[in-house]
């Protein structure tokens, strides 16, 4: 019997065809039809898929071509380490080695990463569990780790691997890594500068040579997307401040022998300090010239700005765009004259043709319903194209919070120029927060704080919170729900339940107890894009129980109205927030309002509180901050004002280095043998708060901790005490905030300037969560 056989070991897919061409004379069989085919060889590989691979079936004419195909078929499966065909008469003997898989991938020495993330880069180079493996692989694995901490500045790191096989043909893989020391940067040099100082242009850098803090910033590793931003801070340095023709020649980043130090080398020309000198108009602007003027940041006797340059162009495209033309160009020419260090500007527009958005996609929401992105839009499918309506949709969606990223793709229709279609695309984020935690004060004692709160219920856009506290002297349970879109229009509606005890905290101590139960019901109606306009109404109940240590104050007003005082607030308030930054905030303005008016029950009174931020950006490292609360209470209908709802200052958010709470007018305790006194609050508040902040030294531009120093004024004032600016408590300070792994902290230590010997100091304060 004649038997023919042929066959690629260790070949790769790229000398596939020519080994097959330079074989195929040693091969050639006459063509004959398959009576059979069988396959030898496999084990976990299951025999349809290489059926399903070969070129031909039982019946068919083979023929070498036909041969050779089959072979490259089977190794572009990536399965088998060898194939080869004999042929036995009129049958086809399949003979193939599959590769070994691998069984299980491990580590050892590393300290930097998780295992878990390393696996993860493995897998995106195809090496996991369960896949074939091959040498190449294992090589592309070894570089791909070591480019993981070369991402960390570990540039001496060795990675060694160790194959071990199994059984049923399977390995298992051990990655040992010798991680060696970080690469730090031991210096920084700016070649080249003239205007301004090397310290100064350092200073623009998140780069740095190291402090005592890098152990936490970490500024002293090397990174090349850090330095590409670094290099564009440069740039956009000098560009801001006239020099128009400011380049980075060259860029030397050389690493010492033992990989542990590394020196960075910036050779700069600055070229000389250009003022604009006139600034023209030309192409076509929809007759619309005049408005376009209004929008040239350039002006004429300036020093030049890119910032300007790139704020009118952009301007001008909007601008095209709020018209309908979504593809307008325009471009800033500059006509430089460099004898008298000038330059002027044409600004050249060709608006193109108008466009119509014929639809808009989502993309990204695997969670979140299309309808909860949707209703945030404001550019609607068949409209005209608008730049600002566009804008202010992926703004709007972005607010919501429930994405890490969110933006919008320009699509032309294929074949139709006066269409396009819109692709927001998103990447969602755990919305959900589950908080169980412990505490420990002087005051409180132990207290246990539970809390569990879905920003996004099953990708509806509403919100469930619950709130569990269980301290000693203030105890509350807080259940809300809001949807924010209760009506089509945008109205949102939130729902509170909560159950509240206070013990306000004396030295003498005392077991009497302020219990409030109430529920309530709020709207919020957005009468703008930025401003939202809430209205509720609410009914508590604050029932005063006796015991030892109740103030004379609320012994009065229970002997007036009773132990139970029932209330049906109507709340009113309006909100706009246009900081760049909830928790670290750099620039912008923050305004509340909120109004409390009792209508009906046993109180009738008024509360109202205002309160206005400001930060103001010095540079790029320091900020001056402002911060205004006041607060005003009446009583109405000829009733008190209910002591219960009175203000309270002193402390972190009020006038830091006073003891939390104890600004204000106070009252004897009932039965005290000490004429102890406590404080009640009033019905009147100011505060006023400066801060200026800067980042913490060592810490380079990380805003994550920052240093700050501040000045504080205020006081509360009871019902028919005169609103005195002498009567103001003042203290002076520094602190630290620091947006921690449990959240922000703040820490502050204060001196007070302005006091009263009843006054209770208390130096050193902190707290979670609040920005003054």
């Amino acid at each position: 019997m004649k038997k023919n056989t042929f066959g690629l070991r260790g070949l790769t897919l790229s000398a596939l065809a020519a080994s097959l061409l330079a074989a195929l004379p040693a091969w050639a069989v006459d063509p004959f039809t398959l009576r059979d085919i069988r396959v030898e060889g496999l084990q976990r590989v299951e025999p349809g898929t290489v059926f399903a691979s070969l070129p031909f079936r039982i019946g068919d004419q083979y023929n070498d071509d036909k041969g050779s195909t089959a072979i490259r078929s089977l190794f572009g499966l990536g399965l088998f380490s060898d194939v080869r065909l004999e042929v036995s008469g009129d049958v086809l003997v399949v003979i193939v080695e599959e590769r070994p898989t691998v069984a299980d991938v491990s580590f050892t020495g590393i300290k930097e990463f998780d295992a878990d993330v390393l696996k993860k880069a493995l897998r995106d180079v195809g090496l996991t569990e369960g896949r074939p493996f091959d040498k190449a692989l294992a090589d592309r694995a070894e570089q791909e780790l070591k480019r993981q901490y070369i991402n960390r500045s570990m540039y001496a790191a060795q990675v060694v691997t160790t194959v071990t096989p199994s059984e049923r043909n399977r390995i298992n893989l051990n990655f040992n890594v010798i991680e060696g020391d970080v690469a730090k940067i031991n210096e920084i040099r700016i070649v080249g500068n003239q205007a301004f100082s090397e310290s100064t242009l350092r200073g623009l850098f998140d780069l740095d040579t190291g402090g005592w803090l890098s152990w936490y910033t970490k500024s002293d590793r090397y990174s090349r997307a850090k330095l590409n931003a670094d290099l564009e801070n440069l740039r956009s340095f000098y560009l801001t401040r006239g020099f128009l023709e400011f380049r980075i020649d060259s860029t030397q980043v050389a690493i010492a022998p033992g990989k542990d130090d590394m020196s960075i080398t910036i050779n700069i020309t600055e070229g000389n300090r250009y003022v604009v000198s006139s600034v023209e108009l030309e192409g076509e602007y929809l007759g619309k010239e005049a408005e376009f003027k209004t929008l040239v940041s350039l002006r004429a006797g300036e020093p030049y700005n890119v910032e300007d340059v790139s704020r009118t162009v952009k301007a001008f495209t909007d601008y095209f765009g709020a018209f309908g033309y979504a593809f307008a160009q325009v471009e800033a020419t500059p006509e430089i004259d460099r004898v008298n260090n000038r330059v002027a500007f044409v600004l050249r527009a060709q608006p193109a043709r108008r466009v119509y958005v014929r639809r808009i996609n989502v993309e990204g929401n695997n969670r979140t319903r299309d309808e909860v992105i949707r209703r945030e839009f404001r550019q609607l499918e068949s409209a005209w194209y608008d730049s600002d309506r566009i804008r202010l949709s992926r703004d709007r969606v972005d607010r919501l919070g429930f994405f890490t990223e969110v933006g919008i793709d320009t699509q032309q229709v294929p074949g139709v120029p006066d269409q396009v279609d819109l692709t927001i695309s998103v990447v969602e984020k755990p919305t959900g927060n589950l908080t169980l935690g412990a505490g420990y004060s002087q005051a409180d004692k132990l207290s246990l704080v539970a809390g569990i709160k879905q920003e996004n219920v099953f990708g509806t856009g509403n919100y469930l919170g619950l709130d569990l506290n269980t301290s000693k002297f203030n105890r509350q349970f807080v259940l809300s729900t809001t949807n924010p879109y209760f009506t089509p229009d945008g109205i949102s509606r939130t729902l509170d339940i909560y159950y509240r005890t206070t013990t306000p905290y004396t030295e003498q101590g005392g077991d009497y107890r302020l219990v409030t139960p109430g529920a309530s019901v709020r709207f919020g109606v957005p009468f703008t894009e930025q401003d939202t306009v809430f209205f509720g109404v609410g009914v508590e109940q604050t029932r005063i129980e006796e015991g030892t240590g109740l103030p004379l104050a609320y012994k009065d007003f229970r002997d007036k109205f009773g132990s139970n005082a029932t209330s049906v607030p109507l709340t009113i308030g309006w909100a706009r927030d246009g900081r760049d930054s909830a928790l670290v905030p750099s620039e912008g303005r923050l305004q509340r309002l909120n109004t409390e008016l009792g209508v009906a029950g046993d109180t009738r009174y008024l509360k109202a509180s205002y309160q206005f931020q400001q930060y103001i950006p010095l540079s790029k490292q320091y900020t001056l901050a402002f911060n205004t609360e006041l607060g005003y209470g009446k009583g109405l209908g000829g009733r008190d004002y209910p002591v219960f709802k009175n203000f309270f200052g002193g402390g972190l958010g009020s006038v830091r280095g006073f003891e939390q709470g104890t600004l204000g007018p106070d009252s004897p305790i009932i039965g005290s043998l000490t004429n102890e006194r406590v404080n009640i609050g009033g019905n009147r508040n100011v505060v006023l708060n400066a801060e200026f902040i800067t980042p913490f030294p060592g810490a380079g531009n990380d805003r994550t901790l920052r240093l700050f120093g501040f000045v504080d004024v205020g006081n509360v004032y009871g019902p028919g005490e005169k609103l005195s600016a002498s009567e103001l408590r003042a203290s002076v300070g520094v602190g630290l905030s620091w947006i921690s792994p449990i959240g922000p902290l703040r820490f502050a230590y204060a001196s007070p300037i302005r006091k009263q010997p009843q006054d209770k100091i208390q130096k050193f304060q902190f707290q979670i969560g609040t920005s003054f």
